[in-house]
């Protein structure tokens, strides 16, 4: 299937706000002028219909995930501490047993050999002691991940994190209009062939999930930030090597599939819509590392990373899921530049 590039809306140059010229480079981000685009897909998980018609105006965004490096500058800065360095409370979850309430999170266990698909229990496990600093539990060292993407982070260290960079999380419709890279309905960030000249364009898990990965992209896990190639706005590691959080509440009106994450915890907490994938996505199981991938992460979930735009004061954006499973446009008002960096 040939792809097409979709036509994009400039913005006048130089922007001015408050003094400001919102076009002029800031460091580490890359400047989207913004357009339109067909944000979803129809060809595998429900949650991602339909496909539908999305505008952005234009916005910064971080050219790659945030890494442990810049993660651990914010916590040294703040004293953060994230959702996975705190304990649940019975009150958070009333049907827990109280001796499984410790400070911990989720951590990818590689069975020995094929499993049943149905069953996330047979790879996922709760480990007490496992956070941002000790990806695969207490007894791992974190040495050496420091342009790894920061992982075990939940949404709201996500958008602490943000606020402290003065910046926001991306919607959806922001998201994955970057992530396209100015590819317009393509499967993949760099066009529809998967492996193009036999070549693995993103982290993600080759062989049969969840007991086999061949490592044939040299990574098992996460990867350094920018050890794939970019796509078409200069963006690295969009699809694969891990989620990314967006700001949008996640809604699934058309039906949601039960693969890819761990079942949403208990209690009142908002999922949000993860984009992108990650190393642990497999054709035979998670096929979303491609911008129109799509699911829900709940609290629970804190393997996801992030990565920030900049929109001008005042931008009220429109979520991409408002009125998603209705076909139509929807518009991303962030008017034509980002918000102040302070």
């Amino acid at each position: 299937m040939p792809t097409r590039v979709h036509a994009i809306v400039p913005c006048p140059a130089p922007r001015l706000s408050g003094g400001r010229d919102w076009t002029a480079p800031v460091n580490g981000m890359a400047w989207l002028a913004g357009g339109t685009f067909r944000m979803g897909c129809e060809r595998f998980y429900p949650e991602e219909a339909p496909v539908r018609t999305a505008e952005t105006h234009g916005f910064w965004i971080d050219r790659h995930p945030v890494t442990v490096r810049e993660f651990r500058a914010f916590v040294r800065a703040t004293g953060h501490r994230t959702v996975a360095e705190h304990a649940p409370t019975q009150e958070e979850y009333p049907d827990a047993d109280p001796d499984l309430l410790v400070a911990g999170s989720l951590v990818f266990r590689r069975p020995p050999g094929p499993v049943p698909l149905d069953d996330h229990h047979r790879w996922w496990a709760y480990v007490p002691g496992a956070d941002w600093r000790h990806p695969d539990g207490p007894a791992a060292p974190l040495s050496g991940r420091a342009r790894h993407p920061v992982t075990h982070v939940a949404w709201e260290d996500a958008a602490a994190y943000a606020a402290w960079a003065g910046k926001e999380l991306p919607t959806e419709a922001e998201w994955e209009y970057a992530a396209r890279g100015g590819i317009d309905g393509a499967l993949f960030a760099w066009g529809d062939d998967e492996k193009p000249g036999g070549r693995l364009m993103a982290n993600h898990w080759q062989g049969t999930f969840p007991h086999h990965n061949a490592g044939a992209d040299g990574h098992v896990g996460t990867s350094p930030v920018g050890a794939f190639p970019p796509n078409g706005h200069g963006l690295y590691d969009v699809t694969g090597n891990v989620w990314e959080w967006t700001s949008d509440v996640f809604t699934a009106d058309g039906g949601e599939s039960t693969c890819c994450a761990p079942t949403p915890a208990p209690g009142e907490f908002p999922r949000r819509v993860i984009k992108g994938g990650s190393h642990l996505c497999a054709p035979n199981y998670c096929l979303r590392y491609r911008p129109g991938g799509a699911t829900g992460g709940d609290r629970g979930q804190l393997d996801q990373p992030h990565r920030v735009p900049l929109r001008e004061p005042g931008a009220r954006p429109v979520r991409g899921r408002e009125g998603a499973h209705t076909p139509g446009t929807k518009r991303v008002s962030t008017l034509c530049a980002p918000f102040g960096s302070g």
